[in-house]
């Protein structure tokens, strides 16, 4: 089983990739999904971070606010420290379940999509990193056309590492700065080099 990780900085067409890295055979373990079910209603996480950031981050059907916890984790180190805290084991547990799950299924080739890879993982527990990349004016650009302030938007960019840093420890790199046309195929390229690893 190939175990392969790719990662993104926000906004850079990740979630693009990973669909039509499902669509061609991987099995996809996300991230934001295991968040999501981690922060329903009820759980342990939600309860704890309302216990840090008050109960105005729950919304009145008991779901989390996640633009205003968006708000306190672009806000300061210390508030995003202490959600990371928080989630940060939670996800890995879960991820570590699903991986063992697929590995005994034998599923040839597991992409685990991970926006903090390298903020928050060691790299090198994967057999090869995919890194989804665009212009930061782009990222900038498609976070405003998603309903966010220019200022929470640059605020949000700089919770993660420069893409330049990442892309040196990157085994492969898909850019996502032209048509989406040319996404999928640069795309398609990665996957195929993906199946030729795993069948080797």
């Amino acid at each position: 089983m190939l175990n392969a990780a790719l990662t993104g900085n926000v906004a850079s067409g990740k979630s693009t990739v990973v669909a039509w890295f499902a669509e061609w055979g991987a099995t996809i373990i996300d991230s934001d999904a295991i968040v999501a079910d981690a922060q329903r209603p009820g759980s342990k996480a939600l309860a704890e971070l309302s216990s840090h950031f008050g109960a105005e981050i729950i919304l009145s059907d008991g779901s989390l606010d996640r633009a205003r916890l968006r708000q306190v984790l672009v806000a300061d180190n210390t508030s995003r420290a202490t959600i990371n805290a928080i989630m940060h084991p939670i996800v890995q547990a879960r991820r570590k379940e699903l991986l063992a799950e697929a590995k005994h299924r034998s599923d040839p080739i597991v992409v685990s999509d991970i926006p903090l890879l390298f903020e928050v993982l060691d790299p090198d527990d994967f057999d090869c990193v995919i890194l989804v990349d665009s212009k930061d004016s782009l990222r900038r650009d498609r976070l405003i056309a998603r309903g966010l302030a220019a200022q929470e938007a640059e605020r949000l960019m700089a919770t993660q590492l420069p893409a330049g840093e990442k892309r040196a420890r990157a085994d492969f790199i898909i850019d996502n700065n032209g048509s989406l046309e040319d996404l999928k195929a640069s795309s398609r390229n990665v996957w195929n080099e993906l199946r030729a690893r795993a069948d080797s």
